[in-house]
Parts: C-alpha cells; sequence; structure tokens
C-alpha cells in the first residue's frame, strides 16, 4: 500500500542555455510541485519504480516510436532492474525502440563495481535481462578516454555530441522521455553536488572532479541538470532514515538548488517515491 501526497500543479522551469540554477530561481516561472509518493518499504519502493519506468517507455514509443532513457546507479536502481526483467514488465516494453542513456557516471572502468554502467550490465543487460539491442544503449565512453588518456573533459564532451545528435531538444538542452534520479545524502542529483559549478554551466556534458565529502571519492562525468526541465517527466527516488532531513528540506524548504540540487527535481511532471523512513520528516497536510 501507498500513501500519494499528491501533486500540487505549476509549471516546468526550463532554464536558457546558460542560464544557470542559482538561489534567484523566484525570477523564473514556478516549476510547481512532484507527485510524492510514500512506499511501505524498499521493495514496494522498487516496484513502483519499475512501472513508472515501464509506463514512460511504453507512452514514448506509442506516441513517438522510440523511448530514451536516463539511468543513474545505486542500491535503488538495482532492485528495479530485477523487477524490470521480470517477465511481467519485461513483456509489456518493445525494447527494440528503447533508448538507455546515463544521466551520469563514476569515471571508472565498465567492469568496475562502482560504474553505473556496469550495474546495468549485471541485472537489466546480462543475458537473462531485457532484449535490448546492444547499439541502443548508450553508456558514457569512459573506457575509451581511459584507454587512449583522452581525460575526463573528453568524455563528457563527446557524450554531449551524441546525446545531442539523437535527442530532440527543448530550448537547447536535449529532452529524455523519462530521467532518473536519486538523491544523496548531501542532497545531491546526478553528480551535482552542492555548489557545484554544474549549476551555472552551460555546457550538457560536464566533467566533475571526485568529491572529498561523499564517497566513492572518484572523478565523475555528468549531464547538466538543466535536462531534468526538458524532461518529459522525472524520476526521484530516496530510501533510509539518515536521508529524511535533506528530503524534508528538499520537497518542503525553501527553493535553493546551489545549497541542495535535488530541488531542482522539485517540480511538476516529476514523480518523488520514497520509502516511510525517508520520507519521516516531511509534513503531512
Amino acid at each position: 500500500m501507498t500513501d500519494a501526497l499528491g501533486p500540487r500543479g505549476g509549471r516546468p522551469v526550463i532554464p536558457a542555455p546558460g542560464r544557470g540554477h542559482g538561489q534567484d530561481d523566484d525570477e523564473q516561472t514556478d516549476p510547481g510541485e512532484p507527485e510524492v509518493i510514500v512506499a511501505v518499504d524498499t521493495e514496494a519502493l522498487s516496484g513502483l519504480a519499475a512501472n513508472r519506468v515501464v509506463e514512460a517507455m511504453e507512452a514514448a514509443v506509442a506516441t513517438r516510436g522510440r523511448a530514451d532513457i536516463a539511468l543513474t546507479g545505486g542500491s535503488t536502481p538495482r532492485a528495479m532492474y530485477d523487477r524490470l526483467i521480470a517477465p511481467a514488465l519485461r513483456d509489456r516494453v518493445a525494447w527494440e525502440h528503447v533508448h538507455l542513456w546515463w544521466g551520469d557516471d563514476r569515471f571508472v572502468p565498465r567492469t568496475d563495481p562502482r560504474s553505473n554502467a556496469g550495474l546495468a550490465d549485471e541485472r537489466l543487460l546480462a543475458p537473462a535481462g531485457v532484449p535490448i539491442p546492444t547499439t541502443n544503449v548508450h553508456p558514457f565512453p569512459i573506457d575509451r578516454a581511459l584507454a587512449d588518456g583522452l581525460g575526463a573533459g573528453w568524455c563528457a564532451a563527446a557524450y554531449a555530441s551524441e546525446v545531442r545528435a539523437a535527442l530532440p531538444a527543448i530550448d537547447g538542452w536535449p529532452s529524455f522521455d523519462l530521467v532518473v534520479v536519486g538523491i544523496g545524502s548531501d542532497g545531491h542529483l546526478l553528480s551535482v553536488f552542492p555548489n557545484s559549478p554544474a549549476l551555472t554551466s552551460d555546457r550538457i556534458g560536464l566533467a566533475i572532479p571526485a568529491p572529498a565529502h561523499i564517497e566513492p571519492h572518484v572523478d565523475r562525468v555528468t549531464l547538466n541538470p538543466a535536462i531534468l526541465g526538458a524532461a518529459r517527466a522525472v524520476l526521484a527516488t530516496a530510501t533510509s532514515a539518515p536521508k529524511a532531513e535533506v528530503i524534508a528540506r528538499i520537497l518542503e524548504g525553501p527553493r535553493a538548488p546551489g545549497v541542495l540540487p535535488g530541488i531542482l527535481a522539485r517540480r511538476s511532471g516529476a514523480t518523488w517515491i520514497l520509502d516511510r523512513d525517508s520520507a519521516s520528516r516531511l509534513s503531512r497536510s
């Protein structure tokens, strides 16, 4: 059983390139509020998340002939992938028309256990996983960058070019059918941490130095958080009691994405699925 706290309307903000996401967002159009769903536990959360992903794929394929989904990493996607490969959901999707992307990744080989793309390889893209063509899977070109000594900056720029060529754009930003994000204990999403220069960048792809305050301490590559405003839908997830305070600040506090980048997913057209522990500090009306 889930407790839907409900959408509260409003229009999405799509910043123009270079606009940034500082603390003066009151000058922009009100982004509205997301739908917030509280699941009874993490197992229920992963099932709800998997269903939302399938619904986004089905809708996109039906309306425009293909679906472009940006994935993430972490513990919740692992469980979500297990749900997606079960026949009940897997068989609903025309996988030959689905294209998988990543919103961010760690700058490590794809075989490294810290790799977001590698996590999908273990579950979603394994032989017993979903029947998606390999040409429809688009990880950051990290392995090539590492092999040729090209660096994270090259990797981010090359990925931005690939994304730009494949996806429609809204106000200059690539428009995914769904962007899936997790929320970190410091309020970050993608690889955009508090006070990150990515918040004011006009680049689609960015290299992010290894964060010192949160593990793993490795360099990252990320898409600009402006993709959230251009996406047809956003799915944010969070679990565990230690995140409860930051989740409450993001969803019910002042809109200051420079301090808490997760606020950029606080918008109409977004769905937040939380377990009871991570939602425990939210007020209930």
